[in-house]
Formats: structure tokens, sequence, C-alpha cells
């Protein structure tokens, strides 16, 4: 099991004031490994020659955003599963939004309390540290099937790395609902997971179909968004969706919410 101090991270900041609050906050903890870079090209090119444990980076460089930073390892063979947390002072909805579509496991704003901070930290040590839930559920995971519905690939690849952390091998994966109905045909899942905003049908219309078709009646559907304030839970049982996950994941609630939908489905 990783300990933080053993973690090499690499940090895009081009405020040296700001990269030594943030530095600061990781040796508090308990980090010794800290690269900072002054440009997000500068970051991807060291992590090309030495691979960080974890990126850390502002939204706004002097070169590149750092929303195309994260999609820029996302797109990467050799970097596409590297953890990353942005620490921005930037509130804009759509550019947070790619952020989290991208898979980062935490968003903080400038300034950030110690209490954030820490449990961003903490998201990242589970996600390093996961454990298969192969042991904790009543069937074999190596022959569940899983289907991942969402409009966004980073979004897709990221979910799918988190389950196949969770111990899951086999997926289809669909980038709007009307693609993923034909799946339904074709064979069972033990579980879907959707994302809500998408185009044409959302994710609760997809899920009232997935119930109204009869074709995968005890199937659990979950669904991984954003904009969980804004759906009610009345709206999420008449849809039939079992459980609903905020995106950025917390990777133990994540694994217990999986855990109970597998055993209790």
């Amino acid at each position: 099991m990783l300990a933080l101090e053993q973690l090499l991270i690499s940090l895009a900041e081009p405020s040296p004031v700001q990269a030594q609050i943030i530095t600061n906050a990781l040796q508090g903890m308990g980090a010794s490994q800290i690269e900072t870079h002054g440009s997000g090209r500068e970051l991807i090119e060291q992590a090309r020659l030495r691979r960080p444990s974890l990126v850390i980076s502002a939204y706004h460089l002097p070169d590149i955003t750092g929303a195309e930073l994260v999609q820029e390892l996302r797109d990467s063979e050799d970097l596409y599963d590297i953890p990353f947390i942005l620490i921005s002072s930037e509130t804009n909805p759509e550019r947070l939004e790619t952020i989290r579509q991208a898979g980062s496991l935490a968003i903080l704003p400038k300034p950030f309390t110690h209490e954030e901070f820490e449990q961003a930290m903490q998201s990242v040590m589970s996600f390093l540290n996961c454990d298969s839930l192969g042991a904790e559920v009543d069937a074999d995971m190596a022959l569940m099937n899983v289907l991942i519905v969402d409009d966004s690939s980073t979004s897709r690849h990221h979910i799918r790395q988190v389950l196949e952390k969770l111990g899951f091998e086999h997926f289809c994966e669909a980038a709007s609902s009307e693609a993923a109905i034909p799946y339904l045909e074709q064979e069972p899942f033990k579980l879907i997971v959707t994302d809500y905003h998408m185009p044409g049908m959302d994710g609760l219309d997809f899920a009232r179909h997935v119930r109204s078709s009869g074709l995968q009646p005890d199937t659990p559907v979950l669904m991984v968004t954003s904009d969980s304030d804004n759906l009610s839970k009345n709206e999420l049982e008449d849809a039939g969706i079992a459980a609903c996950c905020q995106k950025p994941f917390d990777m133990d609630k994540m694994r217990e919410l999986i855990r109970t939908l597998l055993n209790e489905y």
C-alpha cells in the first residue's frame, strides 16, 4: 500500500506564492517528493521522463489551461491514468465541467482550507490504494458485464478505470442513450452506469427506458453526475435509478456504493 511520502507529485502553478502554499500543505501532510513547474508543457515533458504519482494544476497556465493539461494526460498512452487535482480560482461552470468529465479527483478553490485539501488528498490515496471488491460480493466479478453510458469519452474512460480498480473486467461503452439501447437487447448486465446530462435522451429518460423495456429488470442503474443537487430523490426513484454518485468521485464512497448494489441486486 502506497503512503503519501512515497508519491512523486508534479505541480503546475505559475505563481511562486501559490506554488509555495500548495507545497507547504503537501509537506505538512507528509509529502516529500514535489516537483514544481511554471507551465503545463513543462510538466508534461518532465512527466514523460519521470512519471509522477499525482498531478496538481492551476487552471490558468501561461501556455495551456488546466483543462487542456488534463485532456492531454488522458489522451496520452503513457500518462492517461495519472490522478489529477485542480486548484484554481476559476468558477466558470463550463470550464470546471470539462475538468470533472476528465476524471479529476478533486477541484479545490483558491484559497483552500486545510479540511478541503486533506479530503482531496484522501481521495487520491483511496484511488491509488483501492482494493478489488472480489472478496466482498456474492458473485464472480470476472463474469460480470458493465454498461457505461456517457457522451464524454474521457469521462467513460475514467469511469472504466475506477471500475477496473474495483475488479470489473468486461465493459460495453456507449456515447449516448440511443447508442446504448441495442446493448440492452444483446446481453445481460450486472451494472449500468449512466451520465445524467447527455444530448437527446438524458440519463433519467434512459433509466426509464431500461425499466419500461423489461430487458434488464433486475440490473441496478447507477447515475453519475456533477448536477446531483438539482435532482430530487423522487425523480431518481421514479426513473428507476438505484443510486446517484457525484462527480468528482469519492473513491471510498463509490466503492461502498457499488459493493452494496452488487450484493442487493
